[in-house]
């Protein structure tokens, strides 16, 4: 059994143990978390929506495998046309994408019927885009013109298109990609100065918005935030983080079991934003932080990757998407637990959801790429001789 995992199974095998456990785990909760809604839309057919989730994982887990055996070298060339396609994606989804609580985020693929949340493929192309732009200017890394504003130029893009309808994915996004260019060596006085302009630009955005009467999303953000901190708990404000409060807080030490939980017949989203409160609930704080336990495996392994990694494009790639998905994961678990205002997060790889899913997934066959090389020799000597 070795010798075929061993074969077949490239890269870092503890990340490969990562993600067979959060698949798992991920298995369990939603089929435990969306019986409300089988029943709801489905006429009680329970096994509707885990048939159609246990689809998605397994052509996510079929892209992993086929993502690793890539040569990490090819993203570097893919990941310029991925920002172009990024763009103009996000600009259709703005003004013409299926639009959910005011908010533009989803794209419906012609034909398909199939919709994808456009962020998703423009967190991984721009993250991609930096760790190639970085590691082909380490050489003058330092100079404003020729490094920090050709590079914060794409980052603010894509970001601010993101930004109207999902704020969550652009602060996580431009957080990470800060994080990637501090890592990289970026001048840390120009990323400084960059986010007293936003500060800046951000509050007379607001202001301006609001003085002529236009609010939208921002009525959204700041209900959110008052909510969060007045505690209010009825139906308009406080009432999922308070319900996933309930689900922790009887979970107990080991939780109710698999498929007791109580609260996911209260929880408006209990399959996507907030299955790690069902997780807690029915596998306990025990099973919480196996979740959390995951993710900073993940996290760990990306820095040994970038340890034995002899280029700087596939450390920065491997520090960049790791980053991505475990900030993701926290904000995710944040919010169950009630330290941050709900956003809307999915948890990466556990959460039901077919774009997420598929690019997460994605993100982890890159991550994977990348450890191979450091690890079998022919994969080391074929890079070097094409990088």
């Amino acid at each position: 059994m070795s010798e075929i995992v061993q074969k077949y199974f490239k890269g870092d095998r503890i990340i490969w143990g990562v993600i067979l456990g959060l698949s798992i785990f991920s298995v369990l909760a939603v089929y435990s978390s969306t019986g409300t809604l089988a029943y709801k839309y489905q006429g009680g057919n329970t096994g509707y929506y885990i048939m159609k989730h246990a689809t998605f994982l397994f052509i996510g887990l079929i892209i992993v495998y086929i993502t690793h055996l890539i040569p990490y070298k090819f993203f570097s060339r893919l990941s310029q046309l991925f920002v172009l396609i990024a763009v103009p994606l996000l600009v259709i989804t703005l003004f013409m994408g299926a639009s959910i609580n005011e908010a533009s985020r989803w794209l419906t693929l012609p034909g398909l019927g199939f919709t994808v949340q456009t962020s998703d493929f423009a967190k991984l192309a721009l993250i991609m885009y930096i760790a190639r732009f970085l590691s082909i200017r380490q050489d003058k890394v330092k100079d404003f013109n020729t490094t920090f504003v050709p590079l914060i130029i794409p980052v603010l893009l894509i970001c601010g298109l993101i930004l109207p309808a999902n704020l969550s994915t652009s602060v996580i996004l431009f957080g990470t990609s800060i994080v990637l260019m501090f890592i990289g060596r970026i001048n840390f006085r120009y990323i400084l100065l960059l986010f007293i302009i936003l500060i800046g630009l951000l509050a007379a955005f607001i202001f301006i918005a609001k003085t002529i009467g236009y609010e939208g999303r921002i009525k959204t953000w700041e209900n959110r935030v008052e909510n969060f901190k007045s505690g209010d708990g009825d139906e308009d404000g406080n009432y999922q983080a308070d319900q996933s409060k309930i689900a922790i807080s009887t979970g107990g030490i080991f939780g109710k079991g698999p498929g007791n939980s109580v609260q996911r017949n209260f929880l408006p989203h209990p399959y996507s934003d907030f299955i790690y409160a069902i997780i807690v609930e029915e596998y306990g704080s025990f099973g919480g932080l196996i979740i959390l336990l995951f993710y900073l495996i993940l996290f760990f392994r990306a820095g040994v990757i970038v340890r034995k990694s002899s280029r700087t494009f596939p450390a920065f790639l491997a520090v960049g998407l790791t980053l991505m998905l475990v900030f993701q994961a926290i904000v995710n678990m944040a919010v169950a637990v009630g330290i941050i205002p709900v956003t809307g997060q999915p948890l990466p790889l556990v959460s039901m959801g077919g774009s997420s899913m598929l690019f997460s997934c994605t993100a982890l066959g890159v991550i994977l790429s990348v450890s191979r090389s450091t690890r079998d020799p022919e994969v080391i000597t074929e890079n070097n001789e094409n990088d």
